[in-house]
């Protein structure tokens, strides 16, 4: 026992505790809660001095950056209204920001004219005008003939804003289908080029559209037909009672010198002076369409052409030639029924275009 005691002298970090008292050493720290807790306190409060200024500065950063944003589209929104009201910009990138933000152009009836529909109107005429015919809208010639495109592209806008107010209220559409089959029917009668390719090329040379921009024209012509058929109600009463006469035996020809809206075909009894064929330009596609699928001798019924009332008669056919007689009934122009509507609540523009 006595060299165990001896031994033990030499083993390191041994201390030797006196027992009897229950206490430890002076020397050892005491472990508590509260010492924990005073201790984690020390240490996140020398932290906090760093934690702090880091938030105050990603609120600083915030706070700045969507500054710079609201001044960055502030100024973009002053400029582009600068650009178009004051200084009338046709470019590409304003015509851009005017199909993303709706800007107007005029006030017709209680609605907004939007500037797109007008610098859509105005930059395919100048389109047509300096890649077709030549004209330098920066010389004085160009710019009388620019003030007159401008006047006529507005005016356009604007009737068209009074168009869809009345298809609107007259529940009168056009489905996207509907411009796909009158695409389709010109294809196939290759009104729109030998492919898709040329069509395309077509488009681009004389008007500078895309095929988008192409079935927007289409569309808006389409509804300025519907709304004029929507509400010209004479016109489709002759039409059906000149085909009534014919199912009941008269005569095609004297008919249509009788009751015929075409002047240059009536005093004929209605025979086109030329002969038909499958690229014919002069008549609509529907009414082409219509002539080929008629036997000889066979009168069809009234085709709604868009802007007439047609009934044909095929005399003739040799091969892929057709000689036709017709009976054409015009409807109504589209302002007679809009200019009671600019008269009552005329419009106001946003911009003077002379």
């Amino acid at each position: 026992m006595k060299s165990k005691s001896k031994l033990a002298k030499f083993i390191p970090g041994k201390r030797r505790i006196r027992r009897g008292s229950g206490d430890a050493d002076d020397g050892m720290p005491r472990i508590t809660n509260d010492s924990v807790a005073q201790h984690r306190e020390e240490v996140l409060g020398k932290a906090r001095k760093f934690i702090y200024p880091l938030r105050h500065s990603r609120t600083r950063v915030v706070k700045l950056s969507v500054s710079v944003v609201v001044a960055a589209l502030l100024a973009f929104f002053i400029g582009s209204c600068l650009e178009l009201y004051k200084f009338q910009s046709t470019s590409s990138f304003m015509y851009g920001v005017t199909r993303v933000i709706p800007f107007p152009v005029a006030w017709a009836n209680g609605r907004f004219v939007s500037y797109e529909s007008y610098l859509f109107e105005l930059r395919h005429y100048m389109h047509y005008y300096q890649n077709q015919q030549n004209v330098d809208f920066s010389d004085e010639s160009g710019q009388r003939q620019l003030v007159r495109l401008k006047e006529q592209s507005l005016q356009q806008a604007i009737d068209r804003a009074y168009v869809s107010q009345l298809a609107h209220e007259y529940d009168v559409r056009v489905t996207g289908r509907e411009v796909n089959q009158q695409v389709e029917i010109a294809r196939q009668q290759n009104r729109l080029g030998a492919s898709e390719a040329v069509f395309n090329s077509v488009l681009k040379e004389f008007w500078g559209w895309t095929i988008t921009d192409f079935k927007h024209e289409l569309r808006m012509e389409l509804l300025d037909q519907r709304v004029a058929a929507k509400l010209d109600t004479e016109t489709p009463k002759r039409a059906q009672a000149a085909y009534q006469q014919l199912r009941k035996g008269a005569d095609f020809a004297k008919l249509a010198a009788a009751v015929s809206d075409d002047v240059t075909t009536k005093a004929s009894g209605g025979k086109y002076g030329f002969v038909i064929t499958l690229t014919n330009r002069d008549l609509p596609p529907v009414l082409l369409q219509t002539i080929y699928n008629l036997p000889e001798n066979k009168i069809s019924p009234v085709i709604n052409t868009g802007y007439t009332l047609e009934i044909v008669k095929v005399t003739d056919i040799d091969g892929t030639k057709r000689q036709v007689s017709h009976i054409a009934f015009n409807y109504k122009d589209i302002n007679e029924f809009i200019d009671p509507i600019k008269k009552q609540h005329p419009a106001k523009r946003f911009i003077s275009v002379n």
